[in-house]
């Protein structure tokens, strides 16, 4: 069984979502500066490799952000056209719930997390 939300509560949600994931932009830009940092000071190659690693799942975590963003972007595209095709009483009006970009997000936040988690044990370590 499928649930139903309102219009409108499915569109702020799309919304914080997607400053959620300008956040996460950001925080990889951080992180990649970090990175950075420490590599300048280190050549040993255990530690190469790892920076290796860490450099290749930003690069996949922020391919992740990209295509979250397409697909929210996509649910609001709906909503717009639900909306343009019958524009009476919006506001009280439910559709299908987007449990898919929920699932993905919530996904896509708790390996960032650990990626995070991960990374700050490697700086702890070679700092």
């Amino acid at each position: 069984m499928t649930t139903k939300t309102f219009i409108y509560d499915q569109h702020q949600e799309n919304q914080d979502w997607l400053k959620r994931l300008d956040f996460y932009k950001e925080e990889i830009i951080i992180l990649r500066e970090r990175l950075e940092e420490v590599t300048a000071k280190n050549n040993a190659p255990d530690f190469l490799k790892q920076v290796e690693h860490f450099q290749n799942q930003f690069i996949i975590q922020r391919n992740h952000i990209d295509e979250l963003a397409h697909e929210i972007k996509a649910n609001e595209n709906n909503l717009i056209s639900e909306i343009k095709q019958n524009p009476v009483a919006v506001d009280h009006r439910k559709l299908e719930n987007h449990d898919d970009e929920a699932n993905y997000i919530a996904y896509f936040e708790q390996n960032f997390a650990t990626l995070r988690a991960e990374f700050n044990q490697f700086l702890a370590k070679w700092m």
